[in-house]
């Protein structure tokens, strides 16, 4: 949108999305049940091509599969996010596991919703998340406030959703008191890489160095 204070809903512009998902004919019957609420521009069946596609097209938001050959959705979000921050993804699946919720959510995802979603809804869910809201299907909102009210900071931190899904990753090691090269193994990573995101951190969240962060990120139990 050229006005970018203006939401989809509000403009009536077609959000530009990509669907991934390992049916093919899962993915055509998406597009004709979205029809013309959303402007499909990409398709990818896997993990591989999923990161390929996003990065190639840049849309506003992708539908996401949470069982993808090469990883599942949640390794879609993991090398996607840190690169592409503004992308947004809702999760689309035939599965309502607790551990599909939660752990797509917090890889990241705006939303789950599941495959028994009429196009009307599926439609207006996407516009919805594309706007910045969360949405989920209703059995499945409880799996979410239970998990991040148990365990974790609130999903809708301001300042936690200044970071990306590996800068928090970062933090979250460095907090627990790992050594740089102890969180690069961790996470398959360089230490320079570490460095960066810690730098990163830091200057986001305004602190001085890796002793107020770790008191930052044990006040929102993030360890």
């Amino acid at each position: 949108m050229d006005d970018e204070n203006t939401t989809f809903a509000e403009s009536g512009a077609a959000p530009r999305v990509v669907i991934v998902d390992d049916h093919r004919l899962f993915r055509s019957g998406v597009r004709g049940e979205l029809g013309d609420a959303v402007d499909v521009i990409g398709e990818a069946g896997d993990v591989d091509s999923a990161v390929r596609v996003i990065a190639e097209k840049q849309p506003d938001l992708v539908l996401l599969d949470v069982h993808l050959p090469g990883g599942g959705g949640s390794e879609v979000l993991r090398r996607v996010l840190p690169n592409q921050p503004e992308v947004t993804f809702l999760a689309l699946s035939v599965s309502d596991a607790a551990e599909d919720v939660i752990g797509v959510v917090r890889g990241g995802a705006r939303g789950y919703v599941t495959k028994t979603i009429s196009g009307r809804e599926l439609a207006d869910a996407v516009v919805r998340v594309a706007d910045g809201d969360a949405v989920f299907s209703p059995r499945l909102a409880g799996f979410v406030l239970d998990a991040f009210s148990a365990t974790d900071a609130p999903p809708m931190d301001p300042e936690l959703d200044r970071l990306t899904q590996r800068e928090r990753e970062v933090l979250r090691l460095i907090a627990r008191g790992y050594a740089y090269k102890e969180a690069a193994k961790e996470l398959f990573i360089s230490v320079k890489t570490v460095e960066t995101h810690v730098s990163s951190v830091l200057r986001k969240l305004q602190l001085s160095n890796r002793h107020e962060l770790s008191r930052w990120a044990t006040a929102r139990k993030l360890v």
